[in-house]
């Protein structure tokens, strides 16, 4: 009997060890600016950021798509970093025509370094300068 205990308990251990060493820790870090900062600063604005594979990046820019303005980017760095995920929140206050937030979520997925340049443009006008630019640089170690 007690040797089954014995079996049973090393075995629960081994278990747990292994179901802990599966666990991987990302760290999730990232930016929300609005519509104000990129008034006071309409040029563009910019980050860096030093994280580790596996680590999500999260950007929420102010949009108002009411408007015809939308968010658009480029990236440099191939595999580096990947877009995990795109969402559009509402204004809080459910205004018509107000703004919202534009969110992506971004996953580090190789050493390396990328550059992002978003543009707030409107699509048909390509030979207008964006609205507000926003610039990240990410380092993954």
């Amino acid at each position: 009997m007690k040797i089954r205990s014995i079996l049973v308990l090393a075995a629960v251990t081994v278990i747990s060890l292994s179901l802990i060493s599966c666990i991987v820790t990302s760290r999730a870090t990232g930016v929300d600016i609005s519509c104000q900062q990129f008034s006071e600063n309409p040029n563009s604005m910019r980050n860096n950021f030093e994280v580790e594979i596996g680590d999500k990046i999260t950007v929420k820019l102010c949009s108002n798509p009411t408007t015809g303005f939308e968010w658009e980017y480029e990236m440099t760095g191939d595999n580096v970093l990947m877009e995990e995920d795109y969402d559009f929140e509402e204004p809080e206050d459910g205004a018509v025509g107000a703004a919202g937030t534009e969110v992506w979520t971004f996953e580090a997925t190789e050493t390396g370094e990328a550059e992002v340049r978003m543009e707030y443009r409107r699509s048909w006008e390509e030979e207008e300068q964006a609205e507000w630019t926003y610039f990240f640089t990410v380092i993954v170690e």
